[in-house]
């Protein structure tokens, strides 16, 4: 999935994403940034995330306007 993050707390690691579809919100799983390249996140912040069993944002990635598009719509190819 993608979306922004509209909130983080560093200090206890607790946050939230909005799913860019629907504008769905996530609370992050204990272990959202477990391996990734985040340290930390801001918020506005473009992420890939996938959910959990308990429904909650985990495995976060990079994202970007250029290379996750718009939903619903075909990808732009690179120039």
């Amino acid at each position: 999935m993608q979306g922004v993050v509209k909130s983080y707390e560093p200090l206890t690691g607790i946050g939230v994403v909005v799913r860019d579809l629907d504008r769905s919100e996530y609370e992050l799983a204990g272990n959202a940034l477990t391996g990734s390249v985040f340290r930390m996140l801001r918020q506005g912040q473009r992420v890939i995330f996938d959910l959990d069993d308990e429904g909650l944002a985990t495995r976060l990635r990079l994202g970007s306007e250029v290379d996750m598009g718009t939903p619903g719509e075909p990808p732009t190819p690179p120039r």
